[in-house]
């Protein structure tokens, strides 16, 4: 296989309001709306979030988001009415979650710390 993007994509009911959700979440709006029902973030240069209201493209799911700092996200998402659960120790990192408006998990992290094990 010689895979050149990957994108994550979940279902939501209302685009435009999942739009600004998840713009306020990324703090950026999107990237690229390549049909009526698909809104693309491009978070690396290999890797992308994807938002859509149909269910041939998405379902219901979960992202991780390795973030520098989980406390100051959430501080700025708090700001913009978005509220990280407490922080979860993990076994190599602190996570904090938030629930979209249709119910997909949105996991927090910091960077690992030790690194993952190879597998």
């Amino acid at each position: 296989m010689n895979l050149q993007k990957a994108y994550s994509a979940l279902l939501v009911a209302d685009l435009d309001a999942s739009e600004d959700w998840y713009a306020r979440l990324m703090a950026r709006g999107p990237d690229n709306r390549p049909m009526d029902t698909l809104v693309q973030w491009e978070l690396f240069d290999h890797v992308g979030l994807a938002i859509s209201t149909s269910t041939e493209i998405a379902d219901s799911g979960a992202v991780f988001l390795i973030v520098q700092d989980v406390g100051a996200e959430r501080r700025r998402l708090a700001g913009l009415e978005i509220e990280l659960s407490a922080d979860i120790p993990g076994d190599y990192s602190v996570l904090a979650q938030v629930r979209d408006p249709d119910g997909n998990l949105i996991t927090l992290a910091s960077p690992p710390d030790p690194e993952y094990p190879a597998a």
